[in-house]
């Protein structure tokens, strides 16, 4: 990607796409009625970029605070957990975690059966709809972009998806809690602690493997991310679906561009 290319990242929505930009963000959906609507705005900034591990939780409070600004924009939006069958697997997982629990000590293949578990709500969802299809939307387009061609010839997974994140995620949430476990920490105090660490952990471990793309570690990092994609997480979209991806692109680079003007 060249240089005066904008960094973009996305998050698949049910009915299309929202594009986060350095200072903005921009959504569009397709409506019930097949109308193509787009809004954006402002995004929060909360800092600490050049801090290491807490960058990364900065980032997500940010994605997280954007969501209620999509809503209020474009109401028609559709989330990805917006759904009576992933809320249910969401309330499912946490009862199921919770007897995990309190089945005996939290060992390292107790704590990762939590782990599958908790990750089932997320792979319900993205199983459900077309938010695998808009999540393909989010790559094609944003790769794209950075190469100057054509969203439709693009590959549908992409470097710098989120499901890169899962993995370290996982694995340093596993070790956490069985470490706070045996050091005599307990509760939900602890345990927002080391999920708090291991977000910060999965960032860092992210942001490495960009920086050193070519190596054969960040490939290995890569994989687990990579078949969350290829085999889970995205699908071919169609030419409608396409088209929302990229209303949502020419909405980021319209606001990012009058900002930067």
């Amino acid at each position: 990607m060249s240089e005066d290319k904008l960094r973009l990242g996305g998050m698949a929505l049910r009915n299309g796409l929202l594009v986060h930009g350095p200072t903005h963000w921009a959504a569009s959906v397709r409506t019930k009625q097949g109308v193509l609507k787009s809004a954006s705005g402002p995004k929060p900034r909360f800092g600490f970029d050049g801090l290491p591990g807490v960058r990364g939780v900065a980032r997500l409070a940010e994605a997280m605070a954007v969501i209620p600004l999509v809503k209020r924009g474009l109401p028609e939006a559709r989330l990805p957990m917006q759904d009576a069958k992933t809320l249910g697997a969401m309330v499912a997982a946490a009862a199921g975690g919770q007897l995990l629990r309190k089945a005996g000590p939290r060992t390292l293949g107790r704590e990762a059966l939590l782990a599958t578990v908790s990750l089932a709500p997320a792979l319900l969802s993205l199983r459900s709809g077309d938010i695998a299809a808009y999540h393909g939307v989010e790559h094609k387009s944003i790769a794209a972009y950075e190469t100057d061609g054509e969203a439709a010839d693009a590959l549908k997974e992409h470097d710098r998806c989120g499901s890169n994140l899962v993995a370290p995620m996982l694995a340093s949430t596993v070790v956490g809690n069985v470490a706070a476990r045996r050091a005599g920490l307990s509760g939900a105090r602890a345990d927002a602690l080391v999920g708090l660490g291991s977000i910060a952990f999965a960032v860092e471990v992210f942001a490495w493997s960009e920086r050193h793309s070519d190596s054969a570690l960040a490939g290995l990092l890569r994989k687990p991310g990579h078949e969350i994609q290829r085999v889970v997480g995205t699908k071919e979209p169609t030419a409608d679906q396409l088209e929302v991806g990229r209303a949502a692109l020419d909405e980021i680079l319209k606001v990012e561009a009058a900002t930067a003007e």
